[in-house]
Formats: structure tokens, sequence, C-alpha cells
């Protein structure tokens, strides 16, 4: 019993990688026809209103740190440390690496609504 459900769960995820290749991403102005679709508001206000939600985004990712859009997702800063030069084993070879300064790494995550949906 248990093969058979190893092969629907490859054959799955077959169907879904070739699902996800096959697809593009849905560019700014598909986004704004669907909005202007779904809320009757015309294009033109639905990018204003796009525009003005990623720069309050990108504001209060810079000052806090932290920013959720609803039901999508959380958009989080954290340090990176800076690195220092020298030698390090990469796929079994020895390797120069240069020294990197410290940065700061912007990351999304889906939140829990998201996840349950998918």
């Amino acid at each position: 019993m248990a093969p058979a459900k190893a092969m629907k769960a490859t054959k799955a995820k077959k169907v879904a990688t070739k699902a996800m290749k096959g697809q593009k991403a849905m560019s700014k102005g598909g986004l704004t026809g669907e909005l202007a679709n779904a809320t009757e508001l015309k294009k033109a206000e639905i990018t204003k209103v796009l525009n003005a939600l990623a720069e309050i985004g990108a504001g209060e990712v810079k000052k806090t740190g932290k920013f959720t859009l609803p039901g999508l997702c959380m958009i989080k800063t954290r340090q990176k440390k800076a690195t220092k030069a020298g030698k390090k084993m990469m796929f079994g070879q020895e390797v120069m690496v240069k020294a990197q300064p410290a940065k700061t790494v912007v990351k999304a995550f889906p939140v829990a609504a998201l996840k349950s949906q998918i």
C-alpha cells in the first residue's frame, strides 16, 4: 500500500512542477487589470494604490524591519555578519574567499493564511 501512495505523491509533484514551469508570473499590468475587474475601479487608480503600497512597505521595512501584507506575506530584514578573507573547502577543493562586509538581507515569508489556502 505504501508504494502506491509514493507513486501518487511523485506524480502529483511532477504535475505541480510542470504547471509552475509553464505558467508565467502575473505582471503589474495584469494585476491592475484583475483588481480593476474585481473592484470596479479604474486601472490608473489601482496603479496609484499599488505604488503607494510599495512606498509604505519599503518605508516600514526600513524603519522597523518588518512589514506584513495581511493574508499574503511578511517581509523581514536581518543582519548578516561580516566574513573574513581566507581559505575554505568547497566541493573538495580549497578556494580563496574574499572578505565580505556586514549587510542587511530582505526576505519575504508566506503567512499562515496563505499556507492553509495552498
